[in-house]
């Protein structure tokens, strides 16, 4: 993923006209004396006019320096559109954060005349973004940068055709965007193409939002999966390959594994079933964490790791679920089995699956979910209750952040509490700052008894009731949050031998369930071999801070027990 605040500050909006913000960090020219210290990590070709050096939709060869000629870059959607993006010429260079590791090309690269360039594939990239530390880092800003004006121009991806407040196009979309995936949609009721492409394919109302991919396939409210395999996000993986150690969950533990292991040399495979960040993604402003006295998104923060980690080479599959582990197989390695019965082989297992979001038991829950029913709020979300009454549940520091943030969007955010007050579970700067916002409102030991709607409008109405008295109020709004806490995400454990506490997070640190005495690592399991980091883990610290260091430390016992 590519985002804005990985690179200095959040780039500003395009300006009219189309120019491209930050353009001289965005298309960089390179002097000859740069392009010869590049030249060991490529290899010399010559396109004739009017070939393609790389195609939207088809696996990236890498990283293309420009020696002569010049190269337009255009981006075509399923729609038959082509629109402009820029033209490269002489010192430039051609590839964006997708080519670290071979992902599909978003946009199409065409020689304008004879062109002649040095390829750069995504190996040797990652080697020059290393051995040339100041080069590469101008380069690694260029590559970001080009990601993120292809997402804030909805340019590269697919084209969802539908409103943008059904909560399945709400869905897709911010799946596509937590995944930093580029994407527009097109409402029928105002677009003409849309509205054409509704009247050929005749959806029924469930099968909408449609889909189209840059190759014009047209998939009907596909679930994320479907997508993910219909963009070939996931391609570029060889299953094949007997990894160092796997990392299952890209939140903030699992991406400091991933990116401090590969940068020592591990060969390192992440996974997760939905997107990069976790629940630390969805956070609206993380103000506690050092180094960032201005506060940074969870979003960002786990975005630039995620960055990191594919600098240093480590293969990301998203989305995809790990089903089971099996331990003490016959060859020697572990095995993953995964979501599309697949398996991935690995030398070591890191458990950092974190948690999954509790939901209460609540009457019709699971009927709103998506529909009126959030456990997160992004700006997705927040578009959807613009200058509405929303109801939010929970006191911790996730709710707090949430709530901070759907204030500026809200015209009022009923924050509701099953304790009498905030000071044991939220930090003191998060209570000062709610008690000082004007449309945000206390509920105090208050819980929800139910909910009301219908098929089509979704979420409508929602029953609150007093812990202490007993009494129920109902309340007409669209939109409630839920951050209730979590639970852990470890049902693909069972059976392996991996020991869980009662609450079912995983304990670390006994003695090992092996016939020979060793002494137990502090991140280490029951099994030897599969330790544990972050939220996931039996006493941890709760915190993205804590996360992040368990993901560092459990590097060095991954080289112990490599090396043993």
């Amino acid at each position: 993923m590519a985002d804005s605040n990985s690179v200095d500050d959040r780039p500003e909006v395009p300006p009219a006209g189309g120019g491209v913000p930050r353009h001289d960090q965005t298309f960089p020219v390179l002097t000859a004396a740069e392009i010869d210290r590049i030249r060991r990590f490529g290899e010399l070709r010559r396109y004739a006019d009017g070939a393609h050096l790389f195609e939207t939709g088809q696996p990236g060869p890498g990283m293309f320096v420009v020696l002569s000629g010049h190269v337009a870059i255009t981006q075509h959607d399923g729609l038959g559109h082509v629109t402009p993006v820029a033209e490269q010429g002489p010192g430039q260079f051609l590839a964006e954060i997708g080519q670290l590791s071979g992902r599909v090309a978003l946009v199409d690269g065409i020689a304008e005349g004879e062109v002649e360039c040095l390829l750069i594939r995504p190996d040797r990239l990652r080697g020059l973004l290393v051995a040339e530390a100041d080069l590469g880092e101008r380069i690694m800003r260029a590559l970001i940068l080009r990601r993120v004006n292809l997402i804030q121009g909805g340019s590269g991806g697919p084209v969802l055709i539908g409103s943008a407040f059904a909560s399945d196009a709400v869905r897709l979309m911010g799946f596509l965007t937590r995944n930093g995936w580029p994407h527009h949609l097109l409402d029928p009721a105002t677009d003409h193409d849309a509205a054409e492409l509704v009247a050929r394919y005749s959806p029924a109302p469930r099968e909408l939002p449609l889909v189209v991919t840059p190759d014009g396939t047209v998939l009907r409210n596909p679930s994320e999966r479907e997508l993910a395999r219909a963009m070939q996000m996931n391609g570029h993986i060889d299953r094949s390959k007997l990894y160092d150690v796997a990392i299952v969950g890209s939140g903030p533990a699992g991406l400091a594994t991933a990116v401090y292991a590969a940068s020592e040399g591990l060969t390192v495979a992440v996974c997760d079933q939905r997107a990069f960040g976790g629940q630390a993604g969805a956070s609206a402003r993380i103000e506690n964490y050092l180094g960032f006295p201005t506060g940074i998104s969870g979003m960002a923060l786990t975005a630039r790791a995620y960055n990191q980690a594919q600098k240093f080479g480590a293969d990301i599959l998203i989305p995809t679920e790990v089903k089971a582990l099996a331990c003490g197989c016959d060859d020697g390695p572990f095995k993953l089995t995964l979501d599309d019965g697949g398996e991935l082989r690995a030398r070591a297992i890191v458990v950092a699956s974190g948690a999954r979001y509790r939901r209460p038991q609540i009457d019709r829950l699971a009927e709103f979910e998506g529909r009126g029913v959030y456990y997160w709020a992004s700006p997705i979300e927040a578009r959807l209750c613009k200058e509405q009454d929303v109801i939010l549940v929970g006191g911790g520091n996730s709710a707090g952040q949430a709530a901070v943030f759907l204030s500026g969007h809200a015209a009022r955010v009923h924050m509701v509490v099953r304790g009498g007050g905030l000071a044991a579970s939220m930090s003191r700067y998060l209570i000062e700052r709610i008690e000082s916002t004007p449309n945000i409102e206390l509920v105090f030991n208050t819980e929800i008894a139910a909910l009301d709607g219908s098929p089509d409008a979704g979420l409508q109405q929602v029953t609150l009731r007093s812990r202490l008295s007993g009494e129920d109020r109902s309340m007409t709004v669209g939109n409630l949050f839920l951050f209730v806490g979590a639970d852990p995400a470890t049902g693909w454990l069972d059976g392996c031998g991996v020991m869980l506490d009662r609450a079912g997070f995983v304990v670390t640190g006994a003695p090992s369930a092996d016939d020979a005495p060793r002494p137990a690592q502090a991140l280490e399991t029951s099994v030897p071999g599969v330790f544990a980091v972050g939220d996931v883990r039996s006493g941890s610290v709760k915190r993205v801070g804590g996360a992040i260091g368990e993901g560092a430390q459990v590097v060095a016992a991954l080289h112990s027990y490599l090396a043993g």
